[in-house]
């Protein structure tokens, strides 16, 4: 055996002709082929920097004849890099395959039915097929467990050749065997089978489940997370059998492996929908936290994926971490990264009982010297406003405090949330205006100008100069963003409802309508200003109820993600999913999407929510193949429902939503029901827009004026 760093010189760039020379020099006098290993290393030496060793291809297949197993390991890793683009010279191999396939070395063997099923080329797979058979039913392990991964890269090579080969079959049969690996191997080849479009559908019952579990404590730590993995194809009938398995696999969140944690916790969160007692349920969910909290000790690369599935799974089970919003207190050494994902669980765990604790902590985030850590502070501080009101007071005067730094970017932000502050508790903190209206030299960016005008319209009858004001932010108008010309106009026609007696309100009105109607290309922009301009010139009156109408108070609480997908996601815990907080159907081609699946023991909050996966849409007309024999009359039409209506979540009670409502989303413990569609909501159509600050962004809360027209959102 080679000592550590002796092939080192092997790592240069050898010539094609030099190196065949050398290969066929060593047939002659090379008794124990040294000279043959030499230049083989050589070779595979050239393809892992990336050089074109293709056309030794004759000349290194020679080689297989030789009775040494780290030689035929080398040709079979060169004939792994090239066996796909020479189809005109691979059935020189084939004597080689067949003759190393029935060798008394099982190593031999195993590498042979390998490297077979890494060549998808017709010949390759016809001569793979029988003895992968025979390979599949070997006497020694380590060849079964390599058929098993086999078979599944046959069926991505010829799916229908590995259907009709029974080969499936044999997979399920390896699920019972009685070495653990090769039990994890077929798990791990049915589940790819399975994951495709065009797969059959891989489900457990009982009682395989049950046995695959007893291979769990003897299985390799990735056969421990394909095993895990599968257990969210098994559909409990029963809350009883979805409470034993959960029992059986808690153990497991002692792993030291994070993936195996992980995957048993997505397994716990999966089994907990069809589980009925409370006690087992609070008792997972105790269980999973300390987990979760010792993976925060890892590596910062590990802890982002720990945080982004944090952030989901606190979502549908708050209980979970509900008293350790300590441990996602930011380090001064954590990459921005980690910082910005600890900082929105750290508003989500906040509750009356930590405010003060998270509050203080957010102040500090804002004097960093980071920016975009700051102003996701800043604008944190403003969320936790609204959503715990006794922490309110003490929040607005931390923003004070902040404005007093004359940091522009701080500055800014404040301005935004205070915004939002106001719309959450109307009547309430109006005393701050006029230390908002001394910053106004300091805001430069359009989100936070736009924020200060609509204050300054919002509430013009209070602020003695708003015209002053107004008027020195209109100095630009034309070159402003869209979305400061729109606050301006409305702030400009609020002005002028408040104070139409005043001849510069009037002169400041004018002006902007005639901007907006004449010189602006925007037709957004254009056509609010003709229905200003419009509503005032036919009826003032009128136009003051609807510009001035009472807003709708804002809450954070619509940011929580939507629970039919949330439940989704949660299948997919541990995967860049989880990271992307999107289902992998979405952004992974051929991806299958996942879904709870209902049965009689699944939860009614769960089922209310349920998502239907669609199908395939299948051909209308019937699919007729020209040859002989009568032509079957189409009877399935009718049997397969429209892929529009399965696509469509199941209706939710409105009890549970009363329930929602009340649980405010905080303190549900265990089930949370399921939250209201929101049909009413003016920003559900705006999708992305808001980008990185979609969660940030405060909505209405739609219940408290259900019946409010449609005409008044105009202006938000």
């Amino acid at each position: 055996m080679a000592q550590p760093g002796q092939d080192a010189k092997f790592f240069q760039r050898g010539k094609i002709e030099e190196l065949r020379s050398e290969l066929q020099a060593a047939e002659a006098k090379d008794k124990k082929f040294v000279k043959r290993k030499t230049v083989l290393k050589r070779i595979v030496a050239n393809i892992t920097m990336g050089n074109d060793m293709s056309p030794l291809f004759n000349d290194v297949v020679q080689c297989l004849g030789t009775p040494l197993l780290e030689i035929k390991k080398m040709v079979y890793l060169y004939l792994i890099s090239y066996g796909r683009s020479k189809p005109n010279q691979i059935h020189l191999v084939i004597p080689y395959f067949l003759q190393d396939v029935s060798d008394r070395n099982p190593l031999i063997r195993a590498l042979t039915i390998r490297t077979m099923s890494y060549i998808p080329i017709p010949v390759v797979t016809e001569a793979l097929t029988e003895n992968l058979r025979h390979c599949l039913k070997d006497r020694d392990a380590y060849v079964r467990k390599t058929a098993a991964i086999c078979v599944a890269k046959l069926y991505a090579a010829d799916p229908r050749r590995a259907e009709k080969g029974g080969f499936v079959e044999m997979l399920r049969d390896l699920m019972l065997d009685s070495n653990a690996t090769v039990v994890a191997n077929a798990v791990a080849a049915l589940s790819e089978i399975g994951d495709r479009q065009d797969g059959v559908i891989f489900k457990l019952n009982l009682a395989t489940a049950n046995k695959l579990l007893h291979a769990l404590e003897e299985s390799s730590e990735w056969g421990q997370i394909y095993i895990l993995d599968s257990l969210l194809r098994y559909v409990p009938e029963r809350h009883a059998d979805a409470e034993q398995m959960a029992e059986r696999i808690i153990v497991q969140l002692q792993h030291a492996n994070s993936a195996v944690v992980l995957t048993t916790i997505k397994a716990l969160l999966y089994l907990m929908n069809y589980m009925e007692d409370r006690r087992l349920i609070e008792l997972c969910c105790r269980k999973m936290g300390p987990p979760l909290v010792t993976l925060l000790s890892s590596g910062p690369e590990v802890q982002y994926v720990a945080l982004r599935n944090i952030l989901l799974i606190i979502q549908r089970r708050p209980a979970v971490l509900k008293n350790d919003v300590k441990v996602f207190f930011c380090k001064y050494n954590d990459p921005i990264y980690v910082k910005l994902a600890k900082l929105e669980i750290m508003y989500r765990l906040a509750r009356v009982e930590n405010a003060s604790e998270v509050l203080a902590e957010l102040q500090e985030y804002a004097t960093e010297v980071d920016i975009d850590f700051v102003r996701k502070a800043v604008r944190s501080i403003g969320r936790l406003a609204i959503k715990v009101e006794p922490a309110a007071d003490k929040c607005i005067e931390a923003l004070l405090s902040l404005l007093e730094t004359k940091v522009s970017y701080v500055v800014q932000e404040a301005i935004i949330v205070i915004k939002d502050i106001f719309r959450r508790y109307p009547g309430k903190y109006e005393g701050v205006i006029p230390t908002l209206c001394g910053h106004l030299d300091l805001i430069d960016e359009p989100e936070s100008k736009a924020a200060m005008v609509w204050i300054l319209g919002q509430y013009a009858n209070r602020i003695d100069n708003a015209d002053e004001l107004l008027d020195v932010l209109l100095d630009g108008f034309l070159n402003e963003a869209v979305e400061v010309q729109l606050a301006l106009l409305t702030a400009a026609v609020k002005l002028f409802i408040y104070k139409s007696g005043l001849e510069s309100a009037k002169e400041l009105v004018h002006k902007v309508l005639k901007w907006a109607t004449e010189d602006v290309d925007n037709p957004d922009l254009r056509d609010r200003g003709f229905m200003y301009w419009r509503m005032l010139a036919i009826n003032p009156s009128v136009a003051g109820e609807i510009v001035l109408a009472e807003k709708p108070p804002i809450t954070t609480d619509s940011d929580r993600m939507d629970r039919g997908a949330l439940d989704q996601l949660l299948l997919h815990t541990g995967t860049i999913g989880s990271i992307y907080h999107k289902n992998p159907e979405t952004f992974i081609r051929n991806a299958v999407g996942k879904a709870l699946i209902d049965s009689p023991a699944l939860n009614p909050n769960s089922r209310a929510v349920l998502v239907a996966l669609p199908r395939p849409q299948l051909p209308d007309t019937p699919i007729v193949v020209a040859g002989p024999g009568p032509q079957e009359p189409s009877t399935q039409k009718s049997d397969t429902p429209p892929v529009a209506s399965m696509s469509k979540p199941l209706p939710q009670p409105e009890e549970a939503a009363d329930e929602e409502d009340q649980n405010n989303g905080v303190e549900s413990d265990h089930e949370d029901v399921p939250s209201s569609r929101k049909p009413d909501d003016p920003y559900s159509s705006l999708g992305d827009a808001f980008r990185d600050y979609l969660t940030d962004r405060p909505q209405p809360i739609t219940s408290a004026n259900r019946q409010r027209h449609d005409d008044e959102d105009l202006l938000f």
